[in-house]
């Protein structure tokens, strides 16, 4: 008797990121220094580009390839910019957010405790996609949370108004 295919393959989770990049062998070495990633395998198109690689962080999968003119997304160089940021979880955000660094990350936020019980900090990495890295360090009730989102906004307005 044939054993039954699981729906979501082991270890995938039921939302895996997949991103486009404008060189995926570069972006799978720098993923590797500046996250740890570990390489699970990639197909190679023809001409040579990354049709297709995984890579392993922590306990997640990310999926990338090249950029190719008949696919449906764009690198974010092709963009002028990206429309998501991939939020990765560490238990020490401050050595991981320096080995990103190090690698060749741009800081777009520096690290800080953050209202909603985060240490978090934005990084560009050269490829364009942003990345906020972060430590749970506190667990908050919503309505903590809200109170003290609603304290952050009124300092965030503060600031729009005098810039």
């Amino acid at each position: 008797m044939a054993q039954k295919v699981k729906p979501i393959p082991e270890g995938y989770h039921t939302l895996t990121a997949s991103i486009v990049v404008s060189d995926a062998a570069r972006a799978i070495d720098f993923y590797k220094r500046a996250f740890g990633a570990v390489e699970v395998g990639r197909f190679a198109s023809p001409d040579g580009k990354i049709a297709h690689a995984e890579m392993k962080i922590g306990d997640s999968k990310l999926m990338l390839s090249d950029e190719f003119s008949f696919g449906p997304s764009r690198a974010p160089e092709s963009l002028g910019g990206t429309t998501a940021t991939y939020y990765l979880y560490t238990e020490d955000v401050d050595s991981l957010f320096n080995r990103a660094v190090e690698a060749g990350a741009t800081v777009k936020f520096p690290l800080k405790d953050q209202f909603w019980g985060d240490r978090t900090g934005h990084l560009a990495d050269p490829f364009g996609h942003i990345w906020a890295l972060a430590t749970h360090k506190e667990d908050v009730s919503p309505e903590e949370m809200m109170r003290r989102g609603a304290i952050e906004m009124a300092k965030m307005a503060e600031r729009a108004k005098g810039a």
